[in-house]
């Protein structure tokens, strides 16, 4: 009998929470162009005798967070000690919520290996603080090959919100559906920028192999991924590694393993440790968060991006695909919905957005709501394409001058666009120049020979001359009466 192995898999996701300051003092939390070890006290260092007080910012980021994941937020909870030591934990313990978090009983859902819909379920959103970071004098900045290992403690303290799923990825493809998901809601929820490059969000799975005989493999954590790419990889290669194990007949022990990005690769770190390490954190009292706290986050947590997108196909007509794009960011989404506020059609708009904005915005690597190009003037600016006073062509040009800061007027000016296009006797006038100036192609059309595409050349370079302000009817039905005439 061929045994068959299905991946039972759960993703820890560590995100961290948009604040001033860190999560139990009132050091600042931005310290990105900073000296290491310039953004640290006597309480995010462990220093004897420091006592923390708990940033209430952290909870309404968390809140937050846990209600664009669906979760619901927990009247009571408490704040824990987990003892371990480690150079980058100078109090020796990790100040956590555990077992009784701000959030729980939470769900996304995303698409599974065969495009239908999955709920992957949200076991619960706690509360706690990070450590420092190790810098290694190895050439590539690795633990291997280093001589010595430095801890700046300037991320000693930031709030984070660890968001642990139930097992229900079932493999390396909805991971990165679940993770890819979970960070757009909570992006736009604004509880974390989420920024993957400063390490904002990092990466955990639980792996484990159930096989058809009824054997069970026991759970692996991985750890160490801080990229989609990575966390797809890493669980790869860990379910190959366990299903042979397990084909074998060997053993999958349980541990803590180490995801090598450079080689590919799960190496042991330690074995899963038993024993709890939890005591319940006695300078902190129990956090109450009262309904009409509640009421107050809910209020400010804006339209999801799925709700989003499924109003934009309903209402406004957009396709999947296009309403899928424009909701992708919360930035993008109130760009495009301030343009169709201020009139431009929806359809237009969105595949403007969809295309020249987001273009701009990559182009320029900032964010739609730093364009110099305002929504409103880009819905005046699509007015005057559906009007008929602009050509898509001459609006594009128009919109790169308006990207300089120029107002819509001084950019219609610039790009050297006419309004309303160019006449009749001009297009014929320049219609009767091009064809002087190709009277090879002229004898190629009356001698038959491939005169469709040589009067779609011809028609290419008039549009070209006139910079695309006549439409492209006019310059064909110009082009067939001058031929008659010739």
């Amino acid at each position: 009998m061929t045994l068959t192995f299905t991946p039972v898999i759960g993703i820890e996701v560590h995100i961290q929470l948009k604040t001033k300051s860190k999560v139990f003092c009132t050091c600042s939390a931005d310290y990105a162009n900073d000296p290491p070890n310039s953004h640290i006290c006597p309480v995010c260092t462990g220093l004897p005798g420091s006592m923390p007080v708990l940033n209430k910012a952290v909870v309404h980021q968390g809140m937050l967070a846990g209600m664009a994941l669906n979760c619901t937020v927990q009247p009571t909870t408490l704040f824990f000690r987990k003892s371990y030591y480690y150079p980058d934990l100078p109090k020796g313990f990790q100040t956590t919520q555990s077992d009784l978090p701000i959030a729980a009983n939470g769900w996304l859902t995303i698409k599974d290996d065969v495009g239908s819909p999955k709920k992957i379920r949200i076991n619960r959103l706690h509360l706690e603080e990070d450590v420092g970071k190790l810098h290694h004098s190895a050439p590539d900045g690795r633990l291997e090959g280093a001589d010595a290992s430095y801890v700046d403690y300037n991320r000693s303290g930031l709030p984070l919100a660890e968001i642990v799923s139930e097992p229900d990825v079932s493999s390396s493809r909805e991971a990165v559906e679940y993770v890819t998901a979970l960070r757009r809601r909570v992006r736009y929820s604004r509880a974390s920028d989420v920024d993957l490059e400063k390490g904002m969000m990092r990466f955990d799975a639980n792996v484990s192999m159930k096989c058809s005989d009824g054997r069970w493999g026991r759970k692996v954590e991985v750890k160490n991924m801080n990229s989609f790419r990575a966390l797809e990889r890493a669980i790869e290669y860990e379910i190959a590694r366990q299903r042979k194990l397990m084909e074998d007949g060997g053993e999958v022990l349980q541990e803590t393993r180490h995801w090598n990005d450079a080689k590919g690769v799960t190496t042991a770190s330690r074995v899963k440790e038993f024993y709890r390490k939890f005591i319940v954190e006695p300078d902190l009292p129990p956090l109450v968060v009262t309904p009409e706290w509640i009421k107050e986050v809910r209020a400010s947590l804006p339209e999801m991006p799925g709700e989003k997108a499924q109003r934009y196909v309903k209402d406004m007509g957009l396709s999947e695909v296009d309403a899928a794009v424009l909701t992708d960011s919360l930035d993008v989404a109130q760009y495009f919905e301030a343009c169709v506020a201020a009139g431009a059609n929806p359809q237009r708009a969105g595949n403007w957005v969809r295309t020249e904005v987001l273009r701009a915005m990559n182009e320029r690597r900032t964010d739609a709501d730093s364009l110099d190009a305002r929504p409103d003037t880009l819905a005046e600016l699509l007015r005057r394409v559906d009007g008929g006073k602009l050509s898509t062509t001459v609006a594009k040009s128009v919109f790169e001058a308006m990207m300089e800061g120029l107002s819509l007027e001084e950019a219609v000016k610039k790009s050297g666009a006419v309004e309303g296009g160019v006449g009749a006797d001009a297009v014929g006038n320049l219609v009767q120049g091009i064809l002087k100036a190709n009277p090879d192609v002229v004898a190629d059309i009356r001698s038959g020979k491939d005169t469709a595409k040589k009067v779609k050349f011809l028609q290419g370079l008039v549009m070209r001359e006139i910079k695309g302000q006549a439409r492209p009817d006019e310059v064909a039905a110009a082009i067939d009466a001058a031929l008659a005439l010739k």
